[in-house]
Formats: C-alpha cells, structure tokens, sequence
C-alpha cells in the first residue's frame, strides 16, 4: 500500500497549487478501491443465482464445491507466484489448512445447503450476522471486553435476524439453521485467523485455504462419486460460481482492501446481502418483503457501528 504524507507534512514540503494534485490522485485511489470493494459484493451476492442454476441442473452441492474451490485455487496460485509471495510454513501452513479444511469448507457446505432450503436473500442476509457473532466469540473465548457500541451492535443484529427469518415461510427451519450455523462458522474462521503469525500475505493465505477445502471436497467427491452438469446452461453456472462467484470477487476484494484497508473494506461489503436480495427478486421472483428489508437494515447498520469502532481504535 502506498504511503501518504500527513497534510501538515504536506503543507510544509510544498506550495499549495502543488498539493492538490496529490490530494486529487489520493481520491482517485480511495475511489477506484471503493468501486472493487463494490464490484467484489455484487460478485459474491450473484452466487445464490449460479447456486439455484446449478442445483436445477442436478449438480450436488459437493461436486459444485469442488469445482468452485479448484478453480479459485488454481488462480491465486497462479497470481502467488507471479507476485513471488512467499509460502507459509510450519505453523503458519498447519493453521491455514485447517482453516480451508474444516472452516472454509465447512461454512460453504452449510451456506450451499441451506441454498436448497431457504430463499437466496433469507440465506445472505442471516449470514452477515458473523461480525456481531465476531464480537460475542472474541468476548468469550479471548475475553476481549465489548463497548457500548459492539454491544448495541450486537442486539442490532440479533433483532435483525429475527425481523428477517419472520415466519420461515420461505425457509425451511433446516435451511435456516444452516445459514446460522455459516456465519457461525465463518465468525470462528475470522477469528482463528486473527490469531495467524505475521507476515502471511491474503494472496498466500487465499492459495492455501481454497486449495485446502478443494481437496476436502476432491475426498468427498471420489467417495460419493461426481454429480457433473447435464447442460451447457449447468456448466455455466458453476463456472460462474467459480470465476465470478470466487475469483473475481476474491480479486476486486483484495485489490479494494489495499486501496481503503480493512475497516472501510468490511463497511463496503455490507452491500452484498442487499444485491442479493434485489437479484433474487429480479431473477428468482423472490418476495421482498417490508420486514425482511427492516431486518437487513438493521443488521447492515450492526456491521456498520462495528467496522465504525473498530476505525476509532
């Protein structure tokens, strides 16, 4: 990332009519990284639409898995080594392994599944309860204290989902439990990788983690045998799912998250669940009801309150 001279800095070190050009490509930079972080959440929030294609097709959810994961493994791999970005070892490899393989592959299975039990937007947006569930974890396993802010972020959350589930009616209580348990899952994946050695790029820890749950799915898939498309339309969902569903998304993220870092990165993102409902109901003719839009506002804003504290400190 490029370094930025303090404005007083600035000011010292040249006249004034020089600053605004520096000012001006800064600007640029931030909002050329906002519109990747944009484009990488409508990339992941088009995955349901591929999902819902490919399962019509007859693709099982592992089949699917394992074609998503070998692609976007086969990609980073490619940009790893372009960019000579050196390979974890030792602990830092074991960790990252095991989160791909039972953390990443875990939290897809479970957000695939629970695809074919629930709406696409009742699915997305019970997922995005993983940064209060964030929280709550650091608070019980690392004892991290929570303000008053991540604590009303959390009750925000939580009465989101319950605005957002409703009645179920377009979700099975399986399906439900399935999405729940996602962000459970991907809540431990964040913080489990919170606690990796320093020093370990995203590029090189996106190659191993995707490799890592591509061969878990490799395991599954030669026991239970292959459920391939039937049609080129089925090829093409799951192609999309692993090119614009994973590589691209993974790409547009990385490169917004090294113009805007982390904090604004993660308030950006939060417009996935909300691309996923407006293409679920364009091409999936799913109801978009009034709480289930009260619901994700509020989860949304719990997102945004903690990605707000975390800039603060």
């Amino acid at each position: 990332m490029r370094t930025v001279m303090p404005d007083s800095l600035v000011a010292t070190a040249a006249p004034d009519q020089d600053r605004a050009p520096a000012h001006a490509s800064e600007g640029r930079r931030r909002a050329l990284g906002i519109a990747y972080v944009v484009a990488s959440g409508l990339c992941f929030g088009s995955m349901p639409l591929f999902a819902r294609r490919a399962a019509a097709d007859g693709v099982d959810t592992a089949t699917l898995l394992l074609l998503r994961f070998s692609f976007a493994g086969a990609f980073m791999w490619s940009l790893a080594l372009a960019r000579g970005v050196v390979v974890p070892r030792g602990r830092a490899l074991a960790m990252l392994a095991a989160m791909g393989a039972v953390g990443y592959a875990g939290q897809a299975f479970c957000y695939f599944a629970s695809l074919r039990l629930a709406s696409a937007g009742l699915v997305a947006l019970l997922l995005y309860l993983y940064p209060a569930l964030v929280a709550l974890l650091a608070r019980v396993v690392f004892g991290h204290r929570l303000t008053p802010v991540q604590l009303g972020a959390v009750a925000l959350a939580l009465a989101g989902s319950v605005l957002t589930v409703g009645r179920a009616g377009d979700g099975q209580p399986l399906g439900i439990f399935l999405a729940v348990l996602a962000a459970v899952i991907y809540s431990a994946y964040i913080l489990t990788g919170s606690r990796l050695p320093p020093g370990v790029t995203p590029t090189a820890c996106t190659a191993v983690v995707t490799t890592s749950a591509a061969l878990v799915y490799a395991g599954v898939v030669a026991v239970r045998g292959a459920h391939l498309p039937a049609t080129p339309g089925g090829w093409a969902a799951a192609v999309g799912i692993a090119l614009v569903g994973t590589v691209f998304a993974i790409g547009f993220f990385l490169a917004g998250l090294e113009r805007v870092g982390a904090v604004r990165a993660s308030v950006y993102s939060s417009v996935e669940p909300v691309f996923t409902l407006g293409l679920a109901a364009v091409f999936l003719g799913e109801a978009v009801t009034p709480l289930r839009v009260a619901g994700g506002a509020l989860i949304i804003l719990a997102v945004i309150l903690l990605a707000r504290a975390d800039g603060r400190t």
